[in-house]
């Protein structure tokens, strides 16, 4: 691959990088995912929020918001970087379940406070909605791309009724082919 690829992370994940060709992806519902970079160094990385605060005293869960913001920038600075010059892009945050409740409003609102609090700069961010989004990330420059994912939601099959029915409740609005709409970030 010369030195390209991708690196795909999942809940309570993240990575760090300092190739130019190398880009971390995720997708996120109502999870957030932290892009930060230091644009000196050509070094960043991503991370995938799962929850706002810790759930429980027993262990270390590392998919927490602070702790998860954290090891993210402990990592970036182990390869360089400076806290100081840090940049972050925010995403997701998204309400997919009205059973999970406000988890993605608060997921986002730490994040936006944790950058607050810290003094890094957010300057970019898409979050809540109701739909799915895949991010794509280059730490190296901290370009980022976000597409939306076709919402599509299947329905158990009726006793009297011969199949299942499928809901596209979103599908083509604003969105390009296949329901999937493209915004960059850079």
């Amino acid at each position: 691959m010369s030195g390209r690829g991708i690196i795909h992370i999942s809940q309570g994940e993240h990575a760090v990088c300092d190739n130019g060709e190398t880009c971390i992806a995720t997708i996120l519902g109502s999870c957030v995912a932290a892009c930060l970079w230091d644009s000196i160094a050509g070094v960043g990385g991503m991370n995938h929020i799962l929850i706002p605060e810790r759930m429980t005293t027993i262990g270390d869960f590392e998919s927490h918001g602070v702790n998860a913001m954290e090891i993210l920038i402990n990592d970036i600075v182990k390869r360089g970087g400076d806290r100081f010059r840090l940049q972050a892009k925010l995403f997701g945050g998204a309400t997919m379940n009205a059973r999970l409740g406000d988890l993605g409003q608060r997921n986002a609102g730490f994040a936006l406070e944790f950058l607050r609090a810290e003094n890094i700069p957010c300057v970019a961010s898409c979050l809540g909605g109701s739909r799915a989004r895949r991010i794509e990330f280059w730490p190296a420059s901290g370009r980022a791309r976000q597409r939306f994912v076709k919402r599509c939601r299947e329905e158990l099959p009726h006793p009297q009724r011969a199949g299942a029915q499928r809901l596209d409740s979103e599908a083509g609005r604003g969105a390009g082919p296949g329901g999937v709409s493209d915004v960059e970030l850079f």
